[in-house]
């Protein structure tokens, strides 16, 4: 999350405004090139519920975080991004305890005293003024001018936004006061012309403007235009491959030509459990949530077949939103040749994504996670932890390790090395995507063996061994209870992996196979957990 964009254009609703209400001002302030909008209404009740709804979808449906002036309780019950607090306000600690450790969370401070006597512990950001003179808020406190702003600015360890006076001709004048945003009310709400006004903040914060998108509101509408069946038999405008299939979608259900060793296999992502909107763009979790169902195929040794999709949708999602998504599952089935089967659409409270996969198995081996025997190595297709050194840096706001990040957003399935395993008759294979220890155990398990971890042996990525060092991680931790990175784990005698070696430089041992003893896991520290597909 980076605040310091999110917070540049603060937009902040005016339930006075004349002929102007919250809605067209909300609407007004997006098309501008807001960042993010405060829905402020000291005399709300609740028929004025349905008012914060529509507004709170027409955010999301942008991308633009909504704060809730105030009332926590409200926040909450809206499911807003945050909520901003006065002095005389809940405690911060409340809200943070309410809203969770993801919301945005400000407070109003006015002076260096007030900001001294402040915890900023549970805070995201303060808002500082009345920097010049307003008639907007009626308790406003002292104008605090540009010299305020700046002592305030220079002496908060949290992001700071101006309030009070500003319009676009002001902007600079804040930003060069320190400011990391401005908030502006009624020089866009009480204008003659708002519209001009608030495109004119929006070039004054250098905030890119934009088209209002509309809700999706028909299933076969939006059906028709993914599937787009007039046109190629092979591939659509979307890049959508048909061949294969003697019936593509559109019936109510596909026929598929003849396969033999038919593999089956499926997966889901929900958003805010596996992937957020606000790290990935809708082309980013499409690519991704192909990539790592077919990766189940690529670990039983089958060729990608064809795809099946199953959309729950929120109201405020746009039809385009959903195209974009498309587009990205799209790019992956043309990259592996494989078709889109069909799948299903219909809305819900939360956006999910369930893939159902269908793939041509080998002709002569299918491997098992019970193929290990005692004797064998366990190794490993390629680097481990990176992908779960990426989350961290989403969640840190960490930008400097764009390989680390990469690897989290744009996971491969292992295809090319499945070949290899496969030629060598390896027995033993699955993906690793819960962490190499959770997904050891499963071996362990699932042979009856016992596996014991050599973390003398693992081949740390230097990228992941400097993200460790700077935040004081343990590499080899990261390795154990990472998660999402994909690569083929596999078990196979010493000798079987030598050759195997030649072909796959990356690969390296993580362990070995011993008979049972009481345990799946052998040498294991005590505070590694495997990972979580939880909230992420």
């Amino acid at each position: 999350m980076d605040l310091h964009q999110i917070l540049r254009f603060y937009f902040i609703t005016d339930e006075n405004a004349p002929d102007c209400p919250p809605l067209k001002q909300v609407e007004i302030a997006i098309t501008a090139g807001a960042t993010v909008i405060q829905y402020r209404h000291k005399s709300f009740s609740s028929k004025d519920f349905k008012e914060i709804e529509v507004i709170r979808d027409l955010c999301r449906r942008h991308s633009v975080p909504l704060i809730i002036n105030d009332n926590i309780l409200l926040a909450k019950a809206v499911d807003a991004d945050g909520v901003h607090l006065g002095q005389s306000d809940e405690e911060v600690s409340i809200a943070r305890k309410v809203m969770g450790p993801d919301a945005i969370i400000g407070i109003s401070v006015s002076t260096i005293e007030e900001l001294e006597k402040t915890d900023l512990s549970f805070c995201n950001y303060i808002g500082t003024g009345p920097v010049f003179a307003t008639n907007t808020k009626a308790d406003a406190s002292p104008v605090i001018g540009l010299d305020g702003l700046w002592k305030v600015s220079e002496k908060s360890s949290r992001p700071v936004v101006a309030i009070g006076g500003i319009d676009a001709f002001r902007v600079d004048e804040c930003f060069s006061h320190g400011a990391a945003g401005v908030a502006v009310i009624s020089a866009i709400t009480r204008a003659e012309d708002p519209v001009r006004r608030a495109c004119e903040v929006g070039r004054a914060c250098d905030c890119s403007p934009r088209r209002l998108k509309s809700a999706w509101n028909n299933e076969f509408v939006l059906i028709d235009k993914l599937i787009n069946r007039k046109t190629s038999p092979h591939y659509n405008s979307s890049g959508f491959a048909f061949f294969g299939l003697k019936i593509p979608p559109g019936d109510d259900a596909a026929l598929f030509e003849t396969i033999s060793n038919p593999v089956i296999t499926t997966d889901t992502q929900k958003e805010n459990t596996h992937f957020r909107r606000a790290w990935q763009t809708l082309e980013e979790i499409g690519q991704k949530a192909v990539e790592i169902t077919f990766s189940d195929l690529a670990a039983s040794y089958a060729r990608p077949m064809s795809l099946f999709v199953n959309l729950s949708i929120p109201s405020y999602m746009s039809e385009q939103d959903i195209e974009n998504l498309y587009s990205g599952i799209g790019r992956v089935l043309k990259k592996y040749q494989a078709t889109l089967g069909g799948g299903n659409v219909s809305s819900g409270e939360e956006f999910s994504i369930d893939l159902f996969a269908l793939g041509e198995g080998h002709s002569d081996i299918f491997p098992l996670r019970s193929g290990a025997r005692p004797g064998d190595g366990v190794y490993v297709t390629g680097p481990l932890g990176l992908a779960r050194a990426g989350l961290a840096c989403l969640k840190k706001n960490e930008t400097g390790y764009r390989k680390l990040i990469e690897k989290f957003k744009h996971p491969t399935a292992r295809f090319d090395a499945a070949k290899i395993l496969a030629e060598h008759n390896v027995a033993c294979v699955m993906d690793v995507s819960d962490g190499l220890a959770g997904d050891a155990s499963h071996i362990a398990l699932a042979s009856n063996i016992s596996i014991m971890l050599e973390p003398s042996l693992f081949k740390i990525d230097p990228m992941l061994s400097e993200f460790c060092n700077q935040y004081s991680l343990n590499p080899e931790k990261m390795m154990l209870s990472g998660g999402e990175d994909y690569e083929l784990m596999f078990t196979c005698a010493p000798e079987i992996f030598d050759q195997i070696k030649t072909r796959l430089a990356e690969a390296f041992q993580v362990g070995e196979c011993i008979s049972f003893a009481g345990t799946p896991l052998m040498n294991m520290p005590e505070d590694v957990l495997s990972f979580q597909h939880g909230k992420i």
